[in-house]
Order: C-alpha cells, then sequence, then structure tokens
C-alpha cells in the first residue's frame, strides 16, 4: 500500500509537474458546516469559490497532488453503522487526488488518469469502463461529448465509455456552489473478456469505481440555475483502499496490508478465532464483523486524535465518542477482549500509515492515553447504565413500556448506545416507548437547530459570491489596500493616534450582485481602494466606526461588520443616503473599540508563551477568539491546570507588562518566518509575505540563523494589531479554567481595568468567605442559627461560581466553601441529634415500653422529628410511634416508625396516610418509616384516626 500511494504521488509530481502538499489535519479549517474534512477537495474550497487571499500560498497552486485522511462518520456521509457489516465501508479512508486550478482541464485530466492507471499500476486495459455525464435537459444542459470523444482518443473501446445522467456523474459541493461533470473509471473484478458494462453503477460487487475526475465548470445559484464559473478546475479523488484491493488482487479491503496487520494485533489481544473474511449470516456471532469494526475504527481514532480531535460531548468530538465507543463494546461483548485492547492496536496502527502522516508517530503516547481514559470512562459508565436500567425495571409496574425519559437520560447523559438498551430490555421481556423516545430526540434536535452551530446563513452583504468576485477581477478593480489598519502611533503622553484615513468608495455590493450605487436607507456592502478597518480574522473581531461623505460632515454611515474576501475587504454599512461608486469617504475607526481588541490581542500571545512556559513545550495553541470585552484561548493539556499552575502564569503574563516591552512587527517571506525556532503558529492559511509579531526583541535578530529568541519570548505568525509596548496591557486576570474535551483546556481572561476589577471583587469575596469560616469556628448551640450560616455558605458558593474573577482564588474559595458546608451539615445534624435524644427521654419516661406512642412534640423542623421516632423505637425496639409536631405557620409534620414485629401488619406509610389525609395533607414512606404533613385544623381528629387505625392493624 505505502508504494501505491508513493507511486501516485510521484507519477503526478514527476512527470507532469504538480506541487505535492501534505494532508490536511482532518478538522475542518474555518467550515463550520463540516465535522471531519471528508474529501481531498476541502481544503482547497477557498481557491473553487475565488474566496482565496491572492497573497496567500493557497492562491499560488496551480497543479497540486496529494493524499488526504479523510473522515465519514456523522452530517451527510453517516457510514458508521455499516462499518463491519460489509468488506467495503470505512470511517477512515485516504484520498489520493491530483487537482488543476485553471491551468489544464478535462483532454490532460483524463490521459493522466489512463496512463497512471494502465501504464504505471499495470492494470488490464480490458477490465476498465469509464463513464461520461449523459446530459440533463431539464437544466438545458448537453452531454459532455467532449470527455466522451476524449476516451475514445485514448483508446478506450466504445462498448466500455457509457453515458450516465445527473444523480452519477454530475458532481455537485453542496446545495448552491461550484460544480459540473464528472467522468469515472471503474473496474471489473471477474474479467475474463467478458463485457461487464451492464454492471457500471448498479452496486455490483464485482465492478467497482475507481477514481473520479470531476471538471468544475458551473455555479449552481441559490435559485437553481446553472452559470459558468470564470475559471475551470479540475479535482480528482480515488480512494486508495480500493485502489491497492485492485493491485493487491483482493476482493475485500481488509485483506490489504493496509487491515492485515491490525487484524492480526487484534487476533494476539483477545480470545476470538482468527479474521475468516466472513459477512452476513455467514459470520456466525458477528467475530468477523467485530474484527472489522475494531480494525476501522481505531485508525479513525488515531488519525484524529493525532489531529487534535478529542472524544467529546458535541459536533465532531461526539462523533469520534460514538466510533470509540461502538469499538469498545465489540472489543469486550463479541471478541471477549480485556480492557486495553484497543489501545495497544495504536503503534501497529502508525507502523501502516506513520510514513504517510508523520503527525502519527509524534502523538502515539498520547493516543493511547486518550483511548484508555475514554475507554474506562465508558466502561464504568455502562455499568452505571445497567444498574439505572436494573433499577427503572424493578419500580415498573408490570406490562408497561421502559420509560422514554430515563431512557433518553441514559443515551443523552451517559452516551448509552440506544440498542445496547433495546437489547438490555429485550432479555427483561419489555419493550422502550419509542414513540416518546423519537418525540425527545425531536426536541432535542429542534434546540440544537436553534444554535450558532447550524451553520447559519452567512450575511449576504458581506460573503461575495464566485462570479462577484470573477466580475472585480475582470474588471480591474485592485484587491484593497488595508494596511493604514497599522498606522498607529504612541504619543508623549501614552496615549495611541490613529492615522486619518481617506478611500474612494469602487463598488457596492448588495443581493449578491455589484452595484454601483445603493439608495437610501439600504443595507451593503462597500468595497473601498484603502482602508483602515480591519477585518475579522486570525481569531480578532472587526473593527466598527463610521465613514463621511468628504464635504459631508454632518452625515455618517455606520460601519457595523468588516469582512475579508478574496483580497477585497467589505464593510458592511447602512447607507443613510445614497452612496455611488466614486464617492470620497473619511474612514473613523471606533478607537476604543479596536484599542481594547489591540490590548487583548497582545494579551492573547503573553499568555500562549506563559502557559507555554509553565505548562511545558507540548502546550499547542488550539483556538482563539479577541474581541474588545475579553479573550478566550484553547489549548492542549494533559490534565486539569492546577491552582498554583494558574497563579504562575498570572506572574509570567504580569512580568512581562511590567518590563514593558516593546512589540515589534515586520512583514518577512514565508519560508524565512517557518524557519524560526519556537515560533507559534495554528494550521492556517498564511500569506506570502507574512507579519511575524515579537516581544521585546526585534524581528531581524529572531530571523537570524540559530537564533534561540523566539524560545524565550512570544514569536508569532499574526495579522492582528497589536500594542506598540506590553505596559499598555496593564494587568491580565485568567477568570475561567476548563477543560473542553478530554486533553483541550479553554481560558477566558480579561485585562486593564477589567481585570483590576476582578481582582478586586475576588478580595472582596475572599473577605466573606474568611467572615463565615471565622464564624462556623465559634461554639454554635442553635440550630435557626448553624442553618443560617449553612445557607449563607449556599449562597456564597452560588456568588463564587458566577462573579467574574480570577480563576486560582475561585478555585481555591470553592475548596473552602465546600469544606465550610460539610462542617454546617455535620454540626446542625448533630444539634439535632442532642434535641431529638432528650425529647426521646421524656417520651420514654412518660410511656415506659408500651406497644404503640402516639404523641404531639414540639419540633422545630420534620428531620428532628423524624430523628426522635427513630431515637425512641431504637431505645425501645418492640413500639410502634407516631407523633405530630404542630408548626407555628398552621402546619402540623407527622412521622412514624412500625417495630419489625408488627409487620406486615401495620405498614408505616399506610399509618402515616392515613393520619395525614384526616389533616388534608400527604405522607408517603416505606413499611418501616413514613412521613407527612397535613393542616393544623384537622390535628385532633388525626390522633384519634392514628390510634384507630393501629388498632384495627394489631
Amino acid at each position: 500500500a505505502g508504494q501505491v500511494r508513493a507511486a501516485f504521488l510521484r507519477f503526478f509530481e514527476e512527470r507532469h509537474g504538480h506541487r505535492r502538499l501534505p494532508s490536511a489535519p482532518v478538522r475542518p479549517r474555518g467550515d463550520p458546516r463540516l465535522l471531519f474534512v471528508n474529501a481531498g477537495m476541502n481544503q482547497f474550497k477557498p481557491i473553487f469559490l475565488g474566496t482565496v487571499h491572492p497573497r496567500s500560498e493557497l492562491a499560488q497552486h496551480r497543479r497540486v497532488v496529494n493524499s488526504q485522511k479523510c473522515v465519514r462518520a456523522g452530517g451527510k456521509h453517516n457510514d458508521l453503522e455499516d462499518v463491519g457489516r460489509d468488506t467495503y465501508h470505512h470511517t477512515f479512508f485516504e484520498m489520493l487526488g491530483n487537482w488543476s486550478f485553471g491551468d489544464y482541464f478535462k483532454e490532460e485530466a483524463c490521459s493522466m488518469a489512463w496512463e497512471l492507471l494502465t501504464e504505471v499500476y499495470e492494470i488490464p486495459r480490458d477490465r476498465l469502463y469509464v463513464t461520461y455525464f449523459g446530459g440533463d435537459p431539464s437544466l438545458g444542459l448537453s452531454a459532455d461529448e467532449e470527455c466522451r470523444d476524449m476516451w475514445l482518443r485514448l483508446g478506450v473501446p466504445a462498448t466500455h465509455v457509457l453515458p450516465f445522467p445527473l444523480k452519477d456523474n454530475f458532481w455537485e459541493m453542496g446545495d448552491t456552489g461550484p460544480c459540473g461533470p464528472c467522468t469515472e473509471i471503474h473496474y471489473d473484478h471477474v474479467g475474463g473478456g467478458r463485457n461487464a458494462a451492464a454492471l457500471v453503477n448498479q452496486g455490483s460487487p464485482d465492478v467497482v469505481e475507481i477514481w473520479n475526475l470531476v471538471f468544475m465548470q458551473y455555479s449552481r445559484e441559490v435559485e437553481g440555475n446553472l452559470l459558468p464559473l470564470p475559471q475551470h478546475h479540475v479535482d480528482t479523488g480515488m480512494g486508495l483502499e480500493r485502489l491497492v484491493t485492485v493491485l493487491q488482487n483482493k476482493r475485500s479491503n481488509y485483506d490489504t496490508d493496509l487491515f492485515t496487520p491490525i487484524l492480526d494485533a487484534i487476533h494476539k489481544g483477545c480470545r476470538a478465532p482468527r479474521y475468516q473474511g466472513l459477512v452476513g449470516d455467514a459470520d456466525v456471532g458477528h467475530v468477523n464483523m467485530a474484527y472489522r469494526v475494531v480494525a476501522d475504527h481505531v485508525r479513525t481514532l488515531c488519525v484524529c486524535i493525532a489531529d487534535g480531535i478529542y472524544p467529546g460531548v458535541s459536533g465532531a468530538e461526539l462523533v469520534l465518542r460514538r466510533i470509540l465507543r461502538r469499538a469498545v463494546r465489540f472489543c469486550s461483548e463479541v471478541l471477549q477482549a480485556p480492557p486495553g485492547l484497543l489501545a495497544s492496536l495504536v503503534p501497529t496502527v502508525v507502523e501502516v500509515l506513520g510514513d504517510a502522516y508523520p503527525e502519527l508517530m509524534k502523538n502515539t503516547d498520547q493516543i493511547k492515553d486518550i483511548i484508555n481514559e475514554n475507554e474506562a470512562a465508558f466502561l464504568s459508565s455502562l455499568e452505571r447504565g445497567r444498574r439505572i436500567i436494573e433499577r427503572t425495571v424493578q419500580q415498573m409496574e408490570p406490562s408497561t413500556h421502559f420509560p422514554a425519559e430515563v431512557a433518553w437520560s441514559l443515551y443523552g447523559n451517559l452516551g448509552f448506545p440506544l440498542d445496547l438498551i433495546d437489547l438490555m430490555l429485550e432479555e427483561k421481556g419489555i419493550s422502550l416507548d419509542s414513540a416518546a423516545f423519537n418525540e425527545l430526540a425531536l426536541e432535542d434536535a429542534k434546540q440544537k437547530a436553534g444554535g450558532p452551530q447550524a451553520g447559519q446563513p452567512e450575511n449576504t452583504n458581506t460573503h461575495l459570491d464566485v462570479h462577484s468576485l470573477a466580475q472585480l477581477r475582470s474588471s480591474n478593480v485592485p484587491t484593497t489596500d488595508d494596511s493604514p489598519k497599522y498606522a498607529y502611533t504612541l504619543g508623549q503622553h501614552g496615549q495611541y493616534e490613529f492615522s486619518p484615513c481617506q478611500a474612494t468608495v469602487l463598488m457596492l455590493y448588495r443581493d449578491q450582485s455589484l452595484q454601483k450605487e445603493v439608495g437610501a436607507g439600504q443595507r451593503c456592502g462597500v468595497i473601498l481602494d484603502r482602508t483602515n478597518f480591519y477585518a475579522e480574522q486570525g481569531g480578532q473581531d472587526s473593527d466598527q466606526g463610521y465613514m463621511i461623505r468628504v464635504g459631508q460632515q454632518d452625515i455618517l454611515f455606520p460601519v457595523e461588520s468588516v469582512r475579508l474576501c478574496g483580497g477585497y475587504v467589505i464593510h458592511e454599512v447602512v447607507a443613510v443616503e445614497a452612496l455611488r461608486a466614486g464617492d470620497q469617504m473619511q474612514l473613523f475607526v471606533d478607537e476604543a473599540q479596536r484599542l481594547a481588541c489591540m490590548t487583548n490581542h497582545t494579551a492573547t500571545h503573553l499568555l500562549n508563551f506563559a502557559l507555554r512556559h509553565v505548562l511545558g513545550d507540548s502546550t499547542e495553541q488550539r483556538g482563539s477568539h479577541v474581541t474588545a470585552e475579553r479573550l478566550r484561548f484553547d489549548f492542549d493539556t494533559k490534565g486539569h491546570v492546577t491552582v498554583e499552575q494558574l497563579q504562575q502564569v498570572e506572574q509570567v503574563v504580569q512580568d512581562m507588562i511590567k518590563r514593558n516591552e516593546v512589540v515589534h512587527m515586520a512583514e518577512v517571506p514565508l519560508t524565512l518566518a517557518r524557519r524560526v525556532q519556537g515560533l507559534r503558529a495554528v494550521d492556517e492559511g498564511y500569506p506570502d509575505p507574512v507579519r511575524i509579531v515579537s516581544l521585546g526583541v526585534p524581528v531581524e535578530s529572531v530571523l537570524t540563523r540559530d537564533s534561540e529568541a523566539a524560545m524565550q519570548t512570544s514569536v508569532e505568525l499574526c495579522c492582528g494589531t497589536h500594542l506598540l509596548q506590553t505596559g499598555s496591557v496593564e494587568d491580565l486576570a485568567i477568570i475561567s479554567e476548563r477543560q473542553l474535551v478530554k486533553g483541550i483546556s479553554r481560558v477566558v481572561a480579561v485585562t486593564g481595568g477589567q481585570a483590576k476589577q476582578a481582582r478586586e471583587v475576588g478580595q472582596c469575596l475572599a473577605m466573606e468567605v474568611d467572615s463565615v469560616s471565622l464564624r462556623m469556628k465559634q461554639r454554635i448551640s442553635s440550630i435557626p442559627e448553624m442553618q443560617n450560616l449553612s445557607k449563607e455558605v449556599g449562597q456564597l458558593t452560588k456568588v463564587v461560581a458566577s462573579t467574574a474573577m480570577p480563576q486560582w482564588q475561585r478555585k481555591e474559595l470553592q475548596t473552602i466553601l465546600k469544606a465550610l458546608q460539610r462542617t454546617a451539615n455535620t454540626a446542625i445534624k448533630k444539634l439535632e441529634l442532642q434535641q431529638a435524644e432528650k425529647k426521646a427521654q421524656i417520651l420514654l419516661a412518660k410511656y415506659c415500653n408500651q406497644a404503640v406512642i402516639i404523641d404531639t412534640v414540639p419540633a422545630d423542623s420534620l428531620s428532628i422529628l423524624m430523628k426522635v421516632v427513630n431515637q425512641l423505637c431504637d431505645k425501645s425496639p418492640g413500639t410502634s410511634v407516631l407523633l405530630l409536631s404542630p408548626q407555628a405557620s398552621g402546619e402540623v409534620f407527622c412521622a412514624c416508625q412500625v417495630s419489625k414485629n408488627c409487620l406486615p401488619a401495620l405498614s408505616a406509610a399506610d399509618w402515616a396516610m392515613a393520619v395525614c389525609t384526616q389533616m388534608e395533607g400527604k405522607a408517603g414512606g416505606s413499611p418501616i418509616v413514613a412521613k407527612g404533613s397535613g393542616n393544623a385544623k384537622g390535628m385532633q381528629g388525626a390522633l384519634t384516626t392514628a390510634l384507630e387505625f393501629a388498632q384495627s392493624k394489631l
């Protein structure tokens, strides 16, 4: 398999001048609608959409080849439940692909594909069939005869060149966007000179598609019509697993050397018989299916975890958790393997895939740890789930459905698989209330769909479509010069001075079309020749502000948001008056908001450095978001960050603020920047040249060969706007730290005045906690006083949890408050017991071992009354007791306990019920103890009832 992959890459790189690129990570970059990268073209989407920044590395590509890691599970391509049933479905697979971006088209793409398959891989020509798009009259599309003729010219017999309709041979990226006809190459496993044309695209396992060549030449619009694309592209994809199956003359992907080493390792680690490749009824006990599930899923787990997707509770993380749990179940239930089998397979997966994807080798231990931790957590929640099902079944009325809300809670909170719930209920001869369960699922889906993850429609006024971008370029509208956003200086008194900016309106954009004029009162996108507004990118919010027409000082055009699209900066503006191309505008950024963003962005760099300094070099950034109010930073972590570590991180940041380091910024060639040791960069497409931000060390020093300056300070690739000196940050307080999923933590921090305020609030709360601690240490003998203290601790606990304050201090105070709450509860219990003992002594003396005691006693709470009853029965085991206690509020408490000698004749629950019903109240409990309450008006009658009820039963 390794040779097959290498031959593909070498063929396009060496024979046909393609640039070889590494696989993108399987976590999609900048595409919230995708859970995983599921095709080779995902990383090139900005090129197809025309939104790629003209200065970025991506925009320079013309011919590209790579082998892309893909995961299809969850979302549109949900193969999860099919995996294992057959020999060709996978959650993880490798997509070999070659691309042309406005370079070659159909003729070269087809001839290269034919050359590779027949001459390099030496696949017999008579076993190959090609399909092409047969046209669609409803869309006004004729058949792709150009493609058909190309294949015939390459020597493919006419009987092997077959037309197919839209559903088979027209590829679309989504409901809208780039699309086009495609040609597919199919392989006949049987051969032997037969003509298998009738089996192509018929779902036959004998004739399978191996390569799809897509010719992107149209764009589907919102209305459903097709427009020709300004630039033609080629996007091809061939699944490595299928190709290897063909070349190794196998009929199942699992029989190739991509899987056999993993299947052997599974056999060594479990008690099941060897893998035999059986499917369906022949696969007794699903043993072979289990082998396939585990082999497939462990590959997916390794690849995802190495790319920073860890099992979790939403989105891609949730899908990965399901994959892991499905694999664990097949390991333990079908293969009878001990815990730990899954993680023990990781080194084998790394052996098979590590050469192609070196990130797997780097993270082997971490992958094993995460799999083991998640497996242990799942096995313990399975145990809990089993207990909950047992308990619920015991409490159910006979011949009823299992309650849907219990099943939903097992599924949603414990991640208990649905089929397992069904299975366990089936064993007990009961069924789930499926209709009610589906209703709960629907409710949940609706709730989630309301959230921001639902891929809400882009703002159409600031998101240029592919045709408008092409029109701007063909009309020679220059991309926006946004360098003025960096034009600011520090004044004599430490205040920031932002240079004014004057610009010309080049074009307006509204309802997905470019316009020269927009009427008053309309919202539109404004494209200028230059701007000092910062467009949202690199995790930093966009600027806000306003523009005025030169010479018209009194009319403000508010700028609400700013976006960057294909090198053009689009300002979302409300046109208070008509706006026209050619208008001269003066631009005014909201300086307070901009300065707050600058402060928080520089602080983010300080925080990134401090975290690495305190937690170690393996601390990688996973995401960040900078707004005027706060900054958010996600990073890899081995475990929870401790109180001491949080304090140290804040200290490192404060030291750098105190030193008032100069923030050096410069644009440098990308290749030079990437050589810097200790450079912090995230997985992003950077422009070339790229901007480097270095704290305290000039960029020239950082760039000199063998310089280790970047190891000692913060040096990052960053397009954001920053302070010129770190002193302006003033202070930084981390106000929250939590694990998003196992292995990734998120911190939120505030700076300047907000940080100072957070510290002051923290101090005040610490003093309040101290005061409660002191009062708790004094000897308190009154229950109400102790209860008030306990309430105070509860309220303080809520305030500490929800107030913005330093996180290290929050954690410290929470630990103290937890201990205080325990102390208060113990003290209350102790005081109640003392009171109960006294009251019980008096009653014992009064009734002297009678068989039944019924009376009224004063008690401050139902809990004390219950303790009096318990004490009496402990000291006089043959006695059954029922006590009432009238309260100032007009309520009456009732508590009772029945002696074991009186069971089952007298039941405490029935006794309390009879008494409380007499007082228009309620009661509940077991045959031995029960409690309730009622109304003082019926108390006399209740005492009579209590006696009569006991006499009638005994």
